[in-house]
């Protein structure tokens, strides 16, 4: 992006240190009702933040990670389960009827697909002016010269007004969202993701026509992306997002440069570069993340972090070991998530259940002759308990023999800095702060 050469910052005068936007315990589950339903899929899990009048705020995480539900359920497209969204001082949460239609004039979303989000059959005109129509703004002919003022503000022409969305390229379309999104001046603009189905090129100008219509109309934004280069561009904070949580949140220069939780870390890491000669440490992370269904009990990242503080008893145990037995229980994970037909539940009564027989196959893969006695002895106990068909009990005896603080208790939103900086993460606790953090070769991917 060789137009990006202007970094953005706290220290930018749009931003006032006014709360616009102030996020409180907010979750928001799928599913899960009902007496023999199956668990609700927790896409957003108790997250809390604030944003400032004028600040672009970045949202940054795997896919997956409930960034999109986030951003919807800030302008109402999704109803929260559990939380607030302050808007202003107003609970949006709350409203309903013709306060909720009065207060959607101040916050709209530019969405993801610029080709998805538009209707073919209306031209560009109609897609533009419709919030107008909705909420019976000026006169018709009033509606028909802001949407051509508009047009020409995001760097379209006048005669587009009455072409078809099919008519215009990948960038151009996502110029008529943005449009359509300032159509009734909103004061927050939640931008999904709004450049990453376009070339390089077009990205930038797209990004720097976004800094231009901020400044020009007080905006204030929530950045979704997963291009970390384009949020490092644009914004004045970053928040890290894991299976529905707030991983770290502060400064965008000051968490790209020192990042305080190991998720970002390992996200950062993963930044190319373009100068092959640099020496770069990789932090690969193992498996896939854990199903929203059945998040772990305790850190979000447990099940893959390269930094998870171990149990007293096995501190000292070699890093290679101890990587293989978090593995060892991700693959129990998997097998006690899978639902057993009627046929295998006789024949797992009958003590004839044969599925899972292939568990000894994976401790033969992970585990080699240098690994103790009493730790063989727990992983071949629990392989028995899979082979039997009960992948539950397995993977319980696990927790009571491997689980620490990070696999029982949620952590705090710890302050790092002395810039508001916070990170989730239970080694910034005064008690674990000393604790060693071994990271093996495998989780570097060598």
């Amino acid at each position: 992006m060789s137009e990006m050469t202007q970094q953005r910052g706290r220290s930018d005068p749009a931003v006032t240190g006014e709360t616009l936007v102030e996020v409180k315990e907010l979750k928001k589950y799928y599913g899960g009702q009902g007496l023999l339903a199956d668990p609700p899929v927790k896409a957003v899990d108790g997250v809390s933040f604030t944003i400032q009048r004028g600040e672009t705020l970045g949202l940054v995480g795997e896919s997956g990670c409930g960034k999109t539900t986030l951003g919807r359920t800030l302008v109402q497209l999704e109803n929260a389960t559990e939380g607030s969204v302050e808007f202003d001082g107003t609970d949006i949460t709350e409203l309903s009827g013709k306060r909720l239609k009065e207060w959607r004039r101040n916050a709209q979303i530019v969405f993801q697909d610029p080709e998805s989000s538009l209707n073919d059959r209306m031209t560009i005109g109609e897609i533009v002016r419709e919030p107008l129509d909705v909420h019976e703004v000026g006169s018709p002919r009033e509606r028909r010269e802001k949407v051509k003022d508009l047009l020409a503000q995001v760097g379209l022409q006048p005669e587009h007004y009455y072409r078809y969305p099919h008519q215009f390229s990948g960038g151009q379309r996502q110029r008529i969202g943005i449009a359509r999104a300032l159509a009734l001046e909103p004061e927050f603009v939640v931008l999904d993701e709004p450049v990453s189905a376009l070339d390089t090129s077009v990205q930038a100008k797209i990004l720097n026509l976004l800094e231009d219509l901020q400044d020009e109309y007080d905006l204030t934004y929530l950045f979704i992306a997963h291009d970390l280069s384009a949020v490092r561009h644009i914004c004045d904070r970053v928040a890290v997002m894991y299976l529905g949580k707030i991983m770290e949140l502060g400064l965008t220069e000051e968490l790209y440069t020192d990042p305080a939780n190991p998720y970002t870390h390992s996200l950062l890491s993963a930044i190319p570069v373009p100068d092959p000669t640099v020496d770069r440490e990789r932090i690969t992370l193992p498996g896939t993340p854990p199903s929203p269904r059945d998040p772990p009990t305790g850190c979000q990242f447990t099940t893959r972090c390269p930094a998870k503080i171990r149990p007293d008893d096995y501190q000292d145990l070699d890093p290679d070991t101890w990587i293989a037995i978090e593995q060892f229980r991700e693959v129990i994970r998997e097998r006690s998530r899978i639902d057993l037909s009627v046929r295998n539940r006789i024949r797992r009564q009958m003590g004839r259940f044969s599925r899972f027989d292939d568990i000894d196959e994976a401790v033969r893969d992970l585990f080699d002759d240098d690994v103790s006695d009493e730790v063989m002895d727990h992983i071949e106990q629990a392989a028995e308990h899979v082979k039997a068909g009960y992948p539950t009990r397995a993977r319980e005896y696990m927790g009571e023999q491997f689980d620490s603080v990070c696999d029982t208790t949620r952590p705090e939103l710890y302050p790092v800095s002395d810039t508001n900086r916070l990170s989730y993460c239970h080694r910034h606790a005064e008690e674990y702060d000393g604790v060693d953090a071994t990271i093996s070769r495998r989780s570097h991917g060598e």
